[in-house]
């Protein structure tokens, strides 16, 4: 069982690259990768392929529902995908449940170039590689706020009013938009928000959970105040639908993924207006100089119920994958962890976010039963039907009854 509280050592520290190997020296091995889908994943996954030939084969699948798929497709003899992108939180419920290998032989033989701080070690083993750092932070539209005569929101008192001025001017409908879809979306973002508070989610050294108090109503007081100037249908907004929404020009103010920064700065799906105008900026405070924002690195992780054949051929593809040359052609698609990216306003939102005093994500066991908890019991109170006290009672049940049947709680 994990047990180990990892932090991402150096969040915005630039590791190391490698370069990618013509054929990827590679004669046999089925390499299949689940991951999440945006550009720089894509990108990723792309120069994994590179490595198929005539003995080698590499297929993916890559979803917004990979968290959803992973376990079952992991806990299957033989594992259905090689390879699992993961981020601070999606690889806990593997971790637990040992459906990914240690990475130090491969490491030895084929990572010669990557340098410890790239390593997440775990109980003194290599558990994944990590190539990109996120946070989710504001976004503005520099040309809406000076028409509304604001200054930029450093914090969320100040983004819900600028957010009401820039309504009651007639600017924009529904100026702000965040991740908000029900499921792992809105349970982030009041993982985010309540990071902002500064208390605990857990009693220390505990699995109890303490969220039901005046920290936990304050977050959630921020969110729905939040969502009373996003469209209607925020409760099913994920990453593509907000940057769609904010390429689209129908948002003033967003709280989004830095990942998302390279696509919407580009000239693609967007207008030189909207482009122009658009700025990243560190996530706002809650209470106090405390980040509302969570801390994160992608990387990949191999199977354990997979061939050792199979398994190397895996890790040669997303060593390639991650290269020197992957990271040049796609700098502006992510923070790449990496000496050859170079940070660009596409970046400068993760960058404050850290440099502000953001912390990781809760890399416990047990934060994932919270987490699926509140993105599952929070959707009453947005729409209207309970109180904040109600829908944390709701969220501590459920959270309660989940970490017993885990053997977290007596």
């Amino acid at each position: 069982m994990f047990h180990k509280t990892l932090a991402l050592a150096g969040a915005m520290t630039i590791l190391t690259g490698t370069t990618a190997i013509a054929g990827c020296g590679l004669s046999s091995g089925n390499v299949n990768i689940l991951g999440n889908d945006f550009a720089a994943i894509q990108a990723v996954v792309a120069a994994a392929k590179e490595c198929a030939s005539d003995g080698v084969t590499v297929e993916s699948n890559l979803t917004t529902e990979h968290r959803d798929l992973q376990v079952a497709a992991l806990t299957a003899n033989p594992a259905q995908y090689s390879a699992a992108i993961v981020a601070n939180s999606s690889i806990v419920p593997l971790l637990n449940d040992g459906l990914i290998r240690p990475l130090d032989d491969l490491v030895a033989k084929h990572g010669q170039n990557l340098q410890q701080n790239q390593l997440i070690v775990i109980d003194g083993k290599v558990m994944a590689v990590a190539f990109m750092a996120n946070a989710q932070h504001l976004f503005y539209r520099s040309d809406i706020l000076e028409a509304a005569g604001v200054d930029v929101p450093t914090t969320y008192d100040e983004v819900v009013a600028a957010a009401q001025k820039i309504e009651s001017m007639g600017l924009m409908d529904d100026p702000v938009i965040l991740n908000t879809k029900t499921g792992w979306n809105l349970g982030e973002e009041f993982v985010n928000m309540y990071m902002g508070t500064g208390a605990d989610f857990f009693t220390p050294g505990t699995a109890e959970v303490a969220i039901n108090n005046e920290n936990g109503v304050a977050a959630l007081n921020m969110l729905k105040a939040l969502t009373e100037y996003s469209n209607p249908d925020y409760l099913t907004f994920d990453s593509n639908a907000t940057a769609a929404l904010w390429e689209g020009g129908q948002a003033a103010l967003g709280i989004m993924w830095g990942s998302r920064g390279g696509p919407i700065l580009d000239d693609e799906g967007s207008t030189s207006e909207i482009t122009g105008s658009t700025v990243l900026a560190g996530a706002p405070t809650l209470m106090g100089d405390n980040v509302a924002s969570t801390l994160w690195w992608d990387g990949f992780t191999i199977a354990a119920n997979i061939s050792d054949e199979d398994a190397e051929a895996t890790f040669v593809a997303m060593v390639n994958g991650i290269s020197d040359n992957v990271v040049k052609a796609n700098n502006d698609d992510a923070v790449w962890l990496s000496p050859v990216y170079e940070p660009n306003p596409a970046s400068a939102g993760v960058a404050a976010t850290a440099s502000a005093g953001a912390t990781p994500y809760p890399m416990i066991p047990f934060m994932g039963l919270l987490h699926t908890a509140l993105g599952a019991e929070l959707t009453e109170f947005l729409q209207g039907s309970e109180s904040a006290e109600q829908a944390l009672a709701d969220v501590e049940a459920a959270y309660t009854t989940a970490a017993k049947e885990q053997g977290f709680l007596q």
